[in-house]
């Protein structure tokens, strides 16, 4: 578990005595016992070997699906809300999905621009001059036009994440985003996420809090502020870098000792 916040304000997640199913099959157990906090304005990086239960753990932390013991809150609200009325709790959480997950019957702006279309009911025209900011802050103007399987995953990935960033999140959950990129799209995001931790992005001026999964926290060591393990059915909260250097846990000196293509930093 996190450092214990200094301030009356409630964290913004906070997971107590949680166990977490797989999301295709709730009787299929990935975790027991999760405690975890995450305060607001951290960036955490949740890592593990395939096929350890990271994406399920990032859909109920992002209230897809419920854990099957044990309590989740948000800000102080119980999860997960699929209440219509508790809407804009709901979207305080942010999520990109591993690959963009984009809907290639429309193109890239229209991917971008669904959450305001559908949740703020913007027209077309209303929504259109944030998406171009949102587009052109994630380099993606030239390929506003295309559809996603016209575009290389490099690209998709980048979509995916101004559309979860086009409400204006105060948590976003990112699901594996540096997979398969190649070392100046992984730099990128590496940089993009640490100043959007920080509030020093064009687009937020205030820290949002970030999660991230990873195959490797060595690309992160740098990046996040706090690190935590899922393997073999627990969830363990590293802590700080201070921490994760100096862990003797032999799942973590070699997930921190893994090779980064050429290029990375």
């Amino acid at each position: 578990m996190s450092e214990t916040t200094t301030n009356s304000s409630p964290a913004a997640i906070e997971m107590r005595n949680l166990a977490l199913g797989a999301m295709r099959d709730q009787n299929v157990g990935i975790a027991e016992a999760i405690n975890w906090t995450v305060n607001a304005g951290e960036l955490w990086v949740v890592a593990g070997p395939q096929r350890s239960g990271k994406s399920d753990f990032l859909m109920l932390a992002g209230g897809l699906m419920s854990p099957t013991r044990g309590t989740y809150r948000c800000f102080g609200a119980k999860m997960p809300i699929f209440e219509e009325e508790r809407l804009a709790e709901r979207l305080r959480l942010g999520l990109v999905f591993d690959g963009g997950q984009l809907f290639n019957h429309m193109t890239v702006a229209e991917n971008v621009a669904l959450p305001l279309r559908y949740h703020e009911n913007l027209t077309r025209a209303e929504a259109e001059p944030r998406v171009q900011a949102m587009l052109e802050l994630m380099e993606l103007s030239s390929f506003a036009n295309r559809v996603p399987s016209a575009i290389a995953r490099n690209w998709q990935k980048r979509a995916g994440l101004a559309r979860a960033l086009m409400l204006r999140p105060d948590v976003l959950l990112l699901d594996n985003p540096l997979a398969r990129l190649d070392a100046r799209h992984a730099n990128w995001w590496l940089n993009f996420l640490s100043q959007l931790g920080r509030g020093q992005t064009a687009w937020r001026d205030r820290p949002m809090t970030l999660v991230a999964t990873s195959e490797s926290f060595r690309a992160w060591r740098e990046h996040a502020s706090h690190f935590a393990l899922l393997n073999d059915g627990k969830f363990t909260a590293i802590g700080n870098r201070a921490a994760l250097e100096a862990s003797a846990d032999a799942l973590v000196r070699e997930l921190l000792a893994v090779e980064l293509p050429q290029g990375w930093r």
